[in-house]
């Protein structure tokens, strides 16, 4: 197909790299609530060099779809790569940083020295709620499922972590607020780890689940639900603030887990799903 052919505003970029997310499949297999118009490219976000100036960039979303050879953007939409960050990690920023930061901030409205637990904390959302949970002075236990993943949490960082599988995994947590990956599975059990006037804050779900209201109402929990597309413009803005500071500041690293080529992205879809998460998962177009 022809590139696309940018209007006032807007810019075209070519992609280096390009970051996979769970939505990606949702939408792919039309299990999405807003379902795109056909044809369709995927993808949210990615990192490149915008074609009329050869600057490096990381995308904050797209009007054409991240999963191609170029992208075309509004000018919103394109944000400076740090020189010490590569198009991989550049790829790795938006959807994981972005979801992060609302549902620690502006959902669940953290603060310093507040105790956090992170479900899930080995995945690409994970990592960076651990990041900008202790850049933020907060106290974080993460889990994950597997000696690797856990090993990575400890890695970035934080300050007790625990291994999913087993049952008794959530004995002795009060928790101010808990960052959750997969509320069909864990929500029951996090109400009883809440702290009174704790906040369980839900960034992803694959089914129902029952709960125990009582456990909510013995502590004054509150449960949060956080969508990245529900933010205001007011609120991106300061997320992409933060992430700039952060980002500049070293105090988030992205990291990536698996890099797929593009031809692959079925198979990376595959692994989006999968548990044992170590890091994001990015496509790769170029070097």
């Amino acid at each position: 197909m022809p590139d696309p052919v940018p209007s006032a505003g807007q810019l075209l970029v070519r992609v280096h790299a390009a970051g996979v997310n769970p939505v990606d499949t949702y939408i792919r297999s039309g299990a999405y609530a807003n379902l795109p118009e056909l044809p369709y490219t995927p993808g949210m976000e990615a990192a490149g060099v915008i074609e009329s100036t050869g600057q490096r960039v990381f995308l904050s979303g797209t009007l054409t779809g991240a999963y191609a050879e170029v992208a075309l953007c509004a000018a919103h939409q394109v944000h400076p790569l740090p020189d010490h960050l590569g198009f991989t990690q550049g790829a790795a920023i938006y959807a994981a940083y972005a979801t992060a930061y609302r549902a620690l901030f502006q959902r669940a409205r953290a603060r310093a020295g507040e105790m956090v637990l992170i479900h899930g904390a080995s995945g690409g959302v994970g990592i960076a709620a651990v990041q900008l949970a202790i850049a933020a002075g907060m106290r974080v236990i993460g889990t994950a499922g597997s000696e690797r993943g856990m090993q990575l949490v400890r890695d970035q960082g934080a300050h007790e972590v625990r291994d999913h599988r087993a049952s008794d995994h959530l004995d002795g947590v009060s928790a101010d607020v808990i960052v959750e990956m997969l509320a069909n599975v864990n929500l029951g059990r996090d109400l009883r780890a809440l702290a009174r006037g704790g906040r369980v804050v839900v960034v992803g779900s694959r089914g129902n689940v029952e709960i125990t209201p009582r456990d909510l109402m013995q502590r004054d929990g509150v449960v949060l639900g956080v969508m990245l597309g529900n933010a205001t413009r007011e609120e991106i803005g300061a997320i992409h603030s933060a992430l700039a500071a952060g980002l500049a500041g070293g105090s988030l690293r992205p990291v990536v887990g698996r890099e797929f080529p593009l031809a692959d992205a079925a198979k990376a879809h595959e692994a989006v799903m999968s548990p044992g998460a170590h890091g994001k998962i990015v496509l790769v177009l170029r070097e």
